[in-house]
């Protein structure tokens, strides 16, 4: 049965980072995003404070701390600034998918600094003409004796988190989704090109594209089986998908604590604008939606935390938390008036962010068409 509060510890924790994230992070969220910079100094804090990779085991120097925590702490974190939410799911994501499929010799290289902040990884998956339909990729990766040599292209990769890229290829092509492996790839190997794109949100972590051209890596950067990977990236979906979703609820839980703060102060014929229900009562459903939402999301990660099946929870996360974050945050942008067109106050920096991730993981189309498979049968697909 599901439990709907959380432990002494995970409330202990909630506000020690919510505390953290008002005094450390909220006041740098503009800075990343007019500068374009990644925020390196917030994460190396975030490092020392124990919670970057709150979930992976202590053996390598995390808390080895359920899903719900770790939903936990990524909720708080984008409360106080958005773009520090991709080194704390990246870490979660990738750092997993080392700990699941990893070898002891991998995991002892990169998981202790990627813990500590001091070591960024991302995922290298989408390609300019396979975004959703991750198995059309195109990259490969040929075996030539102690190595594989990588070509390809992938875009729209999270370059600044980038101390390595773990790489999907294909190494058996014929085999269509059974042919596709993982690899490790430090972020300096040479024939490893990064452009940055520019995009209207998520500024500090500088998305962009990376041509791959005549990858050399060592044989023992696959990571787990060969033609097994993309089966251990779609588990992996399963997680981020409910961790974004409270990652982009964050934001709009700052976004409502602005509006509902500027609310009662800021006056209208003679009285607070809160008064009015105009105002007053689209704050009120907001905050019923926002609640709805983050109690799927947890809900989602408490069935993984139980090995129980999540698929269609997991997508359900993550097509509507991030739309409707959007809807909210727009809404609070508008209770400040002009004044929230502006960047003087954060409202239009947080829904430039969260439609970004409206798109990531999946579209809201494609996670639409995950729940049809799961609740009506995969005959109904349209594929």
């Amino acid at each position: 049965m599901l439990d709907f509060s959380f432990t002494p510890e995970q409330e202990a924790l909630r506000g020690m980072v919510r505390e953290f994230a008002k005094k450390e992070l909220a006041p740098q969220y503009s800075h990343w995003d007019k500068n374009e910079e990644f925020p390196k100094e917030q994460l190396l804090k975030m490092g020392k404070l124990g919670i970057v990779g709150v979930d992976l085991p202590e053996k390598y120097g995390g808390k080895g701390a359920d899903c719900v925590t770790a939903g936990i702490v990524l909720e708080e974190v984008a409360r106080g600034d958005f773009s520090c939410g991709y080194p704390v799911t990246l870490a979660e994501l990738v750092g997993g998918i080392i700990t699941v499929n990893g070898t002891e010799e991998q995991k002892q290289h990169w998981l202790p600094p990627l813990i500590r902040g001091e070591t960024t990884m991302t995922l290298a998956i989408t390609e300019p003409h396979a975004g959703s339909d991750a198995g059309a990729i195109a990259t490969t990766a040929v075996r030539e004796g102690d190595y594989y040599i990588i070509n390809g292209r992938k875009a729209a990769i999270d370059i600044c988190l980038s101390d390595a890229v773990v790489i999907w290829a294909k190494t058996n092509p014929e085999a269509g989704t059974r042919g596709i492996s993982a690899f490790i790839v430090p972020g300096d190997t040479l024939g490893l090109v990064r452009t940055p794109l520019r995009t209207m949100g998520c500024k500090g972590a500088r998305l962009g594209n990376i041509e791959i051209n005549n990858v050399r890596v060592p044989a023992s950067n696959l990571l787990g089986e060969e033609n097994r990977g993309f089966h251990m990236v779609m588990r992996a979906f399963d997680y981020s998908r409910a961790l974004m979703g409270l990652w982009c609820l964050g934001a709009a839980q700052a976004a409502l604590d602005d509006a509902i703060f500027y609310a009662k102060f800021r006056t209208a014929f003679g009285k607070p604008i809160g008064k009015f229900e105009g105002i007053s009562f689209p704050l009120a459903e907001n905050s019923t939606l926002v609640e709805a939402a983050r109690m799927l999301c947890y809900k989602a990660l408490w069935l993984r935390d139980h090995n129980l099946p999540h698929t269609k929870e997991a997508a359900m996360c993550k097509w509507w938390a991030p739309k409707l974050a959007a809807d909210v945050i727009h809404h609070c942008m508008l209770v400040h008036g002009w004044y929230g067109y502006t960047d003087h106050v954060p409202q239009e920096q947080r829904l430039r962010d969260v439609i970004g991730l409206e798109t990531g993981d999946g579209t809201g189309e494609v996670m639409k068409m995950i729940i049809v498979r799961e609740i009506l049968g995969r005959e109904y697909l349209p594929y």
